[in-house]
C-alpha cells in the first residue's frame, strides 16, 4: 500500500517541476492538434472525433497521418468548453495527469521493488527532464493519458489470479476495456498486453526460460501434459491475445490499410537502401538510451540530418550500436535464465522499456520522425525500475551507503532543475526552435521553425536570413526554398521569389507515368504550384501561364482541393464564369463540408447572372457555418436587391448576424437602414443610417439616404445638416447638392442658397438636366421671367425628348405674352412661387444595386406617377391661378 505522504511528495516535485509550463503557450505540433483542429469546437459533431485523425484530417485523405487517438481529442474538447483557446488550462490538465501518472507507476513498481526503491524509481520519474516534452508539450498529453490506461491495464491483469490459483475474469475483462481505452489515447497503449504476458509467464508463474524450454519439450515429446497452473496461464494468455488481435484488426479497419505517407525529411534512413537503413535506425536505439541516462541536450525535433546517416560497416557508431546490444543481451539474460528477485526485477523492467517503445522504433515498420522524446515516456519508467534496482545493490554495500544516498540527491536535484529550464523552452515557438538549434545545426526544419516564429512577428527581414540558411544546410529541401519564396514576396520582392519558387519547382519529383505521384511528395510541397501561380497572376499578362501551374498541380494528384479553389478566383478573373463554376463544383466533389468553397461558388453564379443559385449557394455554406461574415452580408445583400419584400425579414436577420460578428462595419448597419427604409419604419431607418456614419464618416450613400429620409418625411431641417456634412466629405455629390437645392426653395424660401447649390451642379457637369432645369425654376422665382425662358430654352436644347420642360417653357412664354400684353414689367411676377422638387422625383435614390430590379422599376413609375401629379401644381403656379 501506498501512504499519502509519498502521494503528497511526489504529487508536490510534478507541482515543483512544471508549474511554469503554465506560462507556455501553443508551440510546435500544439498548432496542428489544437488551434488548427476543428474537431475542437463544440459546433463539430462528437462523432468526428471518431472519424478524423489526431490532427483533425479525415482518416480516409491520404495526407491523415493516421494517427487515431479519439480519446485525447476528446480532453482537448473539455479543455476548449472550459477555456476556449487559453493554453494555461490545457498545460495545467497535462500537470495533473502527469501526477497520476507518477501515483500509479509508485503503485506498478510495489509489485517487483520494495518500498525505498520503489519510491526512488517514482521520485526519478517524475523529475526526469526527458518528459518535458510529453507534459508542458500540450500533444504530449496522448503520451500521459495513454500511460494511465496502460498502468491501470497492468494493475487490474495483476489481480486476475485468485487465492488458489485459479482465474479471476472480471480483472481479465476490465484490463481488456482499458487497454482498449490506452490504444484509443496512442497506439502504443497496446503494448502493455506483452508485458502483461511476460508478468504472467515470468513473475506470476515463476518460468525461466529454460524450464519454460524444458516444459514445451516434454509436451512435444509426448512424456507429460502441461501442468494445471501453466494450462491457467495459457487460457488467460490466449484470452488477451485474441482481445489484442481484435483491436489490431479494428486499428486496421480504422486507418483503412493504409500506412501513412512520409517523405524523405522526415525520416531520412526510411527511404535508404540497405544496409544503410538498418544500421542507421539501429544506432538510434543507442541514441536514445543515451537520451535517458544523460539528458543534457534536449531537442523538440531530430529530423532532417540531426543523425546522419551511418552508410558505411567502418562507422564508429556501429561501435555503440554492438556495446547497447550486448548490455541488453546481459541483461535479459540475468532476467530470463534465473528464478532470484532480481530477475523478476529486471524482467518487468526491460518489458517497460523494450515493448512500449517497438511501435516507435522504426524497425518493423518507418514512423514520421527519427527520434522523439516524448515517445521515451513509458520506456522511461522501465529505465526508472532499473536504476532504482542498481541503486538499491549499490546502497547496500556498507562503505559505498553514504555517497549513494548523496549521488541520488544530486541526481534528483540537477534533474529537478535542468526539467524545469527546459520548460522555459516551451514558452513560445522562438524559444523552442532557437533553443533546438543549440543542441542541432544540421536541421533544415529547425532554422525554417525558427524563420516561421519571426514571420509570425511580421520579422520578415530577420525570417528570411533562417530560411536561407535552412536551403544552405538542406539544399535540396522544397519547403525552404517556398518559405524563402514567400519572404521575399511579403518584403515585395517579386522577382527573387519567383526566382526562389522556381527553385523548389525544380526539385519536385517528375511525373512517371503509370507511378504514383503521391507517395513519393509531401502534398503541402505541391503548394509551390499554387504560390507561384498566386504571385505571376497579379501581372494581367501572366493569368494563361498562372492557369497553367494550377493545372500541372491538379494534374498531378486529382484530389488537390486547394488548387481547384485557386484556379476558380483565377478563372473569375480572367471571366471564364463556366470554367470558373467547374473548378469549384470539383473543389466540392473532394470537400462537400467546406463553406467557403459554397460561397465562392455563389460569387460566380452571381457573376453569371444567375442569382436564385447563388442564394442557393450562400444557404448552403451558412448550413455548415451559420457565422459565415462575408455568406451573410452577400446573401442578405442579393435578398434585398431581389425587391421580393418576402425575403426582408431573412434579410434583415442576416444583416444582424452579420453586424454582430463584424460590429464595426458601417456597410451591415447601412444596409439594415436600407432595408428598414423600404419596410417604411424610418425610426428604425435613421438609428441604422446613424450608426454607420459614427462609425465611417463621411459614408457617403448613409448621408445621402438619412437626408432622404429626412425629406420624406417632411423633417426638411434635419436633413440640412446631414446634406452639408455630405457636401463637406463629397463636394461633387449632384444628388445632395439637387436634395439641399429643394429644400433651401421650397422650405427656406432661400433663393440665393438653391441657386448656388444648382449651379456648382452644372460647374461639376455642364450636361445636367435636373439640375439645369431647377436652376430655371429659382430664376421664375426670382421672377425673372426673361432668363427662365432662355434657361428653358437651352435646357429643352439639352433634353429635347422632356416633356415637362417643353411644357413649362410654353407656360413660361404664355406668361410673358400675358403679361406684355397687359404692359406689365416681365421681371416682377406678384407672388409667384414654384415647386421644384418633381426634380427629385425623377432622381433615383443612391441604393448600391446592380441592374434594374422589377422593384426599382414600379419604384420609378411611381416615382413618374407622383411627378406628373407636382408638374400639374407648378403648371396651375406658372398660369398665375
Amino acid at each position: 500500500t501506498m501512504q499519502g505522504w509519498e502521494i503528497l511528495l511526489l504529487t508536490g516535485l510534478v507541482v515543483g517541476c512544471f508549474w511554469n509550463s503554465l506560462s507556455c503557450g501553443f508551440v510546435f505540433d500544439d498548432v496542428s492538434a489544437i488551434l488548427d483542429n476543428k474537431d475542437l469546437r463544440p459546433s463539430t459533431p462528437l462523432r468526428n472525433l471518431f472519424l478524423n485523425d489526431f490532427w483533425g484530417t479525415p482518416m480516409s485523405e491520404e495526407r491523415s497521418h493516421k494517427s487515431y487517438r479519439p480519446l485525447t481529442v476528446l480532453t482537448f474538447r473539455l479543455n476548449y468548453l472550459f477555456s476556449e483557446l487559453n493554453a494555461a488550462s490545457y498545460h495545467l490538465l497535462n500537470l495533473v495527469l502527469h501526477a497520476v501518472v507518477c501515483v500509479l507507476f509508485l503503485r506498478v513498481c510495489r509489485l517487483f521493488l520494495d518500498k525505498t526503491s520503489s519510491l526512488v524509481a517514482a521520485l526519478l520519474f517524475a523529475v526526469h527532464p526527458i518528459h518535458t516534452e510529453a507534459v508542458t508539450g500540450v500533444v504530449g498529453r496522448a503520451e500521459l493519458l495513454s500511460s494511465i490506461f496502460l498502468l491501470a491495464a497492468f494493475l487490474a491483469y495483476t489481480k486476475s489470479t485468485g487465492v488458489d490459483r485459479s482465474i479471476v475474469w472480471a480483472p481479465i475483462a476490465l484490463t481488456v476495456v482499458l487497454v482498449a481505452a490506452a490504444t484509443l489515447c496512442k497506439e502504443q497503449g497496446i503494448t502493455v498486453v506483452g508485458i502483461c504476458c511476460i508478468h504472467e509467464v515470468f513473475v506470476a508463474q515463476g518460468f525461466t526460460l529454460p524450464s519454460l524450454l524444458e516444459t514445451l519439450r516434454q509436451v512435444l515429446r509426448g512424456k507429460g501434459w502441461f501442468p494445471y497452473a501453466v494450462l491457467q496461464t495459457l487460457m488467460k494468455l490466449i484470452v488477451l491475445t485474441i482481445s489484442t488481435l481484435l483491436l489490431v484488426i479494428i486499428r486496421v479497419q480504422v486507418i483503412q490499410s493504409q500506412l501513412p505517407v512520409f517523405t524523405r525529411f522526415d525520416n531520412p534512413a526510411a527511404v535508404s537502401p540497405t544496409p544503410t537503413r538498418q544500421m542507421t535506425f539501429n544506432y538510434l536505439l543507442p541514441v536514445n538510451a543515451w537520451l535517458l541516462l544523460n539528458p543534457s541536450e534536449l531537442c523538440c525535433d531530430w529530423t532532417m540530418g540531426t543523425i546522419p546517416l551511418v552508410e558505411s560497416l567502418l562507422d564508429l557508431r556501429n561501435m555503440t550500436t554492438l556495446l547497447f546490444y550486448t548490455c541488453l543481451a546481459l541483461l535479459a539474460h540475468h532476467s530470463l535464465c534465473y528464478r532470484h528477485g532480481s530477475a523478476k526485477t529486471v524482467v518487468m523492467a526491460l518489458s517497460l522499456i523494450v515493448l512500449p517503445f517497438i511501435p516507435a522504433s522504426n524497425l518493423f515498420f518507418p514512423v514520421g520522425f527519427v527520434v522523439a522524446e516524448r515517445v521515451l515516456y513509458v520506456p522511461s519508467m522501465g529505465f526508472c525500475v532499473l536504476f532504482a534496482h542498481g541503486f538499491k545493490i549499490i546502497s547496500q554495500k556498507g562503505q559505498l551507503k553514504r555517497i549513494s544516498w548523496l549521488i541520488l540527491g544530486v541526481l534528483l536535484t540537477t534533474h529537478a532543475v535542468k526539467t524545469f529550464n527546459r520548460n522555459w523552452d516551451w514558452e513560445s515557438e522562438y524559444t523552442l526552435f532557437t533553443s533546438a538549434l543549440k543542441v542541432n545545426k544540421n536541421n533544415a526544419k529547425l532554422w525554417n521553425n525558427v524563420g516561421h516564429a519571426l514571420e509570425g512577428q511580421n520579422n520578415y527581414g530577420e525570417a528570411l536570413q533562417y530560411f536561407l540558411q535552412a536551403t544552405r544546410v538542406q539544399p535540396d529541401d522544397i519547403g525552404a526554398h517556398m518559405n524563402v519564396g514567400r519572404t521575399y514576396k511579403n518584403l515585395n520582392r517579386s522577382k527573387e521569389a519567383e526566382e526562389a519558387y522556381l527553385v523548389a519547382k525544380s526539385l519536385m519529383p517528375q511525373v512517371i507515368p503509370g507511378k504514383k505521384y503521391a507517395t513519393r511528395v509531401a502534398p503541402n510541397h505541391l503548394n509551390v504550384y499554387i504560390n507561384l501561380a498566386n504571385l505571376i497572376r497579379a501581372n494581367e499578362s501572366r493569368l494563361e501561364e498562372a492557369d497553367q501551374l494550377y493545372r500541372q498541380a491538379i494534374s498531378m494528384r486529382p484530389d488537390f482541393k486547394q488548387a481547384y479553389i485557386s484556379r476558380g478566383e483565377l478563372l473569375l478573373k480572367m471571366n471564364k464564369l463556366t470554367e470558373a463554376r467547374d473548378a469549384y463544383l470539383h473543389a466540392l466533389e473532394l470537400d462537400r463540408s467546406n463553406a467557403d468553397l459554397w460561397y465562392n461558388l455563389a460569387i460566380v453564379n452571381i457573376e453569371m447572372k444567375d442569382p436564385s443559385e447563388a442564394l442557393k449557394n450562400f444557404n448552403h455554406a451558412l448550413e455548415l457555418n451559420s457565422r459565415h461574415k462575408l455568406a451573410l452580408f452577400n446573401s442578405a445583400l442579393l435578398m434585398q436587391e431581389s425587391g421580393e419584400p418576402k425575403f426582408w425579414p431573412e434579410a434583415n436577420r442576416r444583416f444582424l448576424a452579420y453586424v454582430e460578428e463584424e460590429p464595426d462595419d458601417a456597410n451591415g448597419y447601412f444596409n439594415l437602414g436600407m432595408l428598414a427604409m423600404d419596410a417604411n419604419e424610418n425610426p428604425a431607418a435613421e438609428r441604422w443610417m446613424r450608426k454607420a456614419i459614427s462609425l465611417q464618416a463621411g459614408f457617403r450613400s448613409a448621408l445621402f439616404n438619412l437626408a432622404l429620409l429626412y425629406s420624406q418625411s417632411k423633417r426638411e431641417t434635419e436633413a440640412l445638416p446631414v446634406l452639408d456634412e455630405l457636401l463637406r466629405h463629397h463636394p461633387q455629390h449632384i444628388k445632395g447638392l439637387i436634395l439641399k437645392g429643394d429644400i433651401l426653395m421650397n422650405h427656406k424660401k432661400e433663393t440665393s442658397g438653391a441657386k448656388a447649390c444648382f449651379q456648382r451642379i452644372l460647374d461639376i457637369d455642364p450636361t445636367n438636366v435636373q439640375g439645369k432645369h431647377n436652376l430655371c425654376v429659382v430664376y421664375f422665382e426670382e421672377r425673372d421671367l426673361l432668363r427662365a425662358e432662355r434657361c428653358l430654352e437651352e435646357t429643352l436644347a439639352m433634353a429635347p425628348h422632356e416633356e415637362y420642360v417643353r411644357r413649362h417653357l410654353s407656360i413660361v412664354r404664355g406668361k410673358i405674352a400675358a403679361m406684355n400684353a397687359a404692359g406689365q414689367p416681365l421681371t416682377s411676377t406678384e407672388g409667384a412661387s414654384v415647386d421644384p422638387s418633381e426634380s427629385l422625383g425623377s432622381s433615383p435614390s443612391d441604393k448600391r444595386t446592380k441592374g434594374k430590379s422589377n422593384k426599382e422599376i414600379k419604384d420609378i413609375e411611381e416615382k413618374r406617377a407622383a411627378a406628373l401629379k407636382r408638374l400639374e401644381e407648378i403648371e396651375r403656379i406658372l398660369s398665375g391661378d
